[in-house]
């Protein structure tokens, strides 16, 4: 039904619905499945995206010792203080960040669109949640608008770090949620595509360099950087600010510095924060003379 951003906003005006609905649609026809079938799978994922952000609240700490506790230390530091950022958007740090600790700690969670940047979506929606009030059905619709985004990303560039980059993962990761926050807050489907537009712009070129090789430095925090893009962004398409450059040639242009890249900013561990003094030292400290 849709290839890019344009095609998708298109059916959405046509159809005079939101941009869940045209994706519910397409899964409902490629899949051959009802929408009673495609509500019930997409409601596994969030529940395990629940899981995983309750999981987090109470501690977890992976096996290297490299991640684990930030997200309650968060959690505790927006209780206990006048925050800069606010609330709602530590709150999103806190549970994006929380997910990824879940993942490197070898517990259960939804890739979206990889693991290493499985925190970012779950963890805007779990704290936007907290703001708008929404039944479970348009917490649902919130994965069905992220999955779509995704979906033309992935069809039309990449979403893996060894593709793209970490732009590929979070970036993708940021936009999809930022999308999602848009129509969940009521906005129109261009501003849904105006945020992810927004939110991916500002992670071009940004580079996979996991230290030791593991999705854990410096990509937990990541995920915080894009769950606080993805608010901002959201609130800026709102506000009706518009992306000069449009969603579908963003993707383009991450394509293309995708391609550029030199493979030790790929998920290689070969360079950038991995190839830093203390990078090497925690992979030896990690792994030895493996």
């Amino acid at each position: 039904m849709f290839r890019t951003v344009k095609e998708l906003i298109e059916l959405a005006n046509e159809q005079n619905v939101q941009i869940s609905e045209i994706m519910i649609q397409q899964e409902m026809d490629l899949k051959e499945k009802s929408r009673e079938e495609i509500f019930a799978e997409m409601d596994k994922n969030l529940t395990v995206m629940e899981e995983a952000v309750e999981k987090s609240l109470q501690g977890v700490r992976s096996v290297t010792g490299l991640t684990g506790g930030d997200a309650v230390r968060l959690q505790k530091y927006i209780e206990e203080n006048n925050t800069l950022s606010g609330p709602l958007l530590l709150d999103a740090v806190s549970k994006a960040m929380g997910t990824n600790e879940v993942n490197a700690a070898m517990g259960v969670i939804c890739a979206t669109p990889t693991a290493g940047s499985a925190g970012t979506v779950p963890g805007t929606l779990f704290a936007v949640k907290n703001k708008l009030q929404p039944t479970r059905e348009k917490m649902l619709r919130y994965l069905f608008t992220s999955g779509a985004f995704g979906m033309i990303v992935a069809n039309n560039a990449f979403i893996s770090g060894a593709a793209g980059g970490c732009q590929a993962e979070v970036g993708s990761a940021g936009a999809m949620a930022s999308a999602a926050i848009v129509e969940m807050a009521g906005g129109t489907p261009e501003q849904s595509a105006h945020a992810f537009a927004i939110t991916l712009k500002n992670m071009l070129g940004l580079v996979c360099d996991p230290v030791a090789g593991l999705v854990e430095v410096p990509c937990v925090k990541r995920n915080a950087g894009g769950a606080s893009l993805a608010i901002v962004s959201a609130d800026m398409a709102l506000a009706g600010i518009e992306s000069r450059i449009p969603a579908d040639e963003v993707i383009g242009a991450m394509y293309r510095i995708g391609r550029t890249m030199p493979s030790s900013l790929r998920e290689t561990g070969e360079g950038g924060l991995a190839d830093t003094p203390t990078g090497r030292f925690l992979k030896e400290k990690i792994f030895g003379g493996m």
